[in-house]
């Protein structure tokens, strides 16, 4: 740029200086002349008067005005010059621009990678062939995979992740790692307040993750567990994998369950929506079918109309379980009072209902041995365990001494006279005695008078059997 702007300056310079010498030289001439024209001037107005002098200034007058034409002419002839100069001056930029150019060009292709000779020869390729991927020799000699193949991968995929999802689902999530449960207190303490138990089976969700408890929230109890006797995460998952059962729920009404994963296979039930099973997870499994426990025995019903899952608790809260023990206890109380009514019983039932396991078995033992030795008081009373434990009669206390048409003394409402007022003190021993485990009859389920002949083991007045 500045070698243009100098060329530019010198041919200006150049076009002044021409013009200054023009004016300069014609100026010379006109003065020259003038001075020659006077001097001729003053010799004619000596010898021809002035006649002489009128002719002689016309002259000197036409002599001015070539001087001034051809000065003119100069100024026009710089002119042209400076014309042809400014001319010469546009050729010289565009040829230095043009220079200029070229040389940014070779500094760009100095950047650019060298081409070989065989890759200029190369014939062009295409926008989807520069996209496409480079494929080796081996994996173009790889043989096609079948659309099973690509099948079973789709269902591997598939699989691979539902059961990356689970495990995401799982981070968030701890379970006590129990025998029975876990307190939850209202703050990470153990002597803090005891707002909730977790069960074993539970899950909980974790707010907060501390060194030695962990803030949970589960159903509605929001509280703290020690992390020693927690899992979480992947490890929770897997626990409830192990420990936890496996429900399914019925969505279909009328649905039946078969004794064969086949739609061939017997009908030996039938539930409605709503309802869930237990499913067998120790069942082979069987394609289209899930296998559930039902009535005691491995059955099936159609994957299609049921939905499975672990079958997760909930914590719950001190208040929830009181009531939940109360509602029991009246579900059993009710209970009890069908089944003595259904025997005909006379007996207060709220008594009978209202007395712990041992008064109540003290109180058959005296109205059926009372007056006998402590073996016998004790037999009696391991009768009624043994029918308890046998799964052959009704599975607590109360409902086999009240099973319809077995101790009479139940029906009369004796049993129940004798538990309001209080048994005796043996009887009561033998009853205790009973229900820790105690037997001297050898697993007998029924006993009679000795005098009946039945065979057994005899003792006092009764036979055992």
């Amino acid at each position: 740029m500045n070698l243009k702007k100098r060329a530019v300056g010198g041919i200006a310079v150049a076009g002044s200086l021409v013009v200054m010498s023009a004016v300069a030289g014609a100026a010379e001439t006109v003065a020259a002349e003038s001075t020659a024209v006077a001097v001729e001037t003053r010799t004619d107005l000596a010898t021809d008067g002035t006649a002489g002098v009128v002719v002689r200034m016309n002259e000197i007058e036409t002599d001015a005005i070539g001087a001034i034409d051809r000065m003119t002419a100069k100024m026009k002839q710089t002119e042209t010059i400076l014309v042809a100069a400014g001319e010469e001056e546009k050729e010289a930029s565009a040829i230095f621009e043009k220079e200029r150019n070229a040389l940014v060009i070779s500094e760009e292709e100095q950047r650019l990678p060298v081409i070989s000779e065989e890759e200029q020869q190369a014939p062009a390729v295409s926008g989807e062939e520069q996209e496409a991927p480079v494929v080796s020799g081996e994996e173009q000699e790889a043989p096609a995979v079948s659309g099973e193949e690509q099948e079973a991968s789709a269902a591997s995929e598939e699989e691979a992740s539902a059961a990356s999802e689970e495990e995401l689902l799982w981070q968030n999530r701890l379970m006590a790692d129990v025998q029975e449960f876990l307190y939850v207190r209202a703050a990470g303490d153990e002597n803090a307040e005891i707002v909730g138990k977790m069960y074993k089976g539970d899950v909980a969700e974790i707010v907060e993750v501390g060194d030695t408890w962990s803030h949970v929230v589960s159903g509605n109890v929001d509280g703290w567990v020690m992390n020693s006797y927690c899992v979480s995460g992947t490890d929770a998952m897997n626990y409830a994998m192990e420990t936890v059962e496996t429900s399914a729920e019925i969505q279909a009404n009328g649905l039946r369950i078969r004794s064969e994963a086949d739609t061939e296979g017997s009908v030996i039930g039938v539930v409605s929506t709503g309802m869930a099973l237990t499913v067998d997870t120790d069942a082979e499994p069987v394609d289209g079918w899930v296998a559930v426990n039902y009535g005691g025995q491995t059955s099936y019903v159609s994957a299609d109309y049921v939905t499975t899952e672990l079958a997760l608790g909930e914590a719950v809260t001190i208040t929830e379980e009181q009531e939940a023990l109360a509602k029991q206890k009246e579900e059993e109380e009710a209970k009890k009072a069908a089944q003595v009514a259904s025997s005909g019983a006379v007996q207060s039932t709220a008594v009978a209902a209202s007395v712990d396991d041992v008064t109540l078995l003290a109180a058959l033992i005296q109205c059926e041995a009372g007056n006998e030795c402590y073996e016998g008081q004790l037999a009696v009373g391991a009768v009624v365990m043994n029918r308890v434990k046998s799964g052959s009669y009704p599975g607590d206390i109360y409902s086999v001494i009240y099973q319809s048409g077995q101790f009479p003394p139940a029906g009369k409402g004796s049993v129940g006279s004798i538990a309001a007022n209080g048994p005796k003190g043996s009887c009561i021993q033998a009853a205790q005695e009973a229900i820790n485990g105690m037997d001297n009859t050898g697993g007998a389920v029924r006993f009679k008078r000795a005098s009946s002949g039945q065979a057994g083991v005899v003792i006092g007045n009764h036979v055992f059997y």
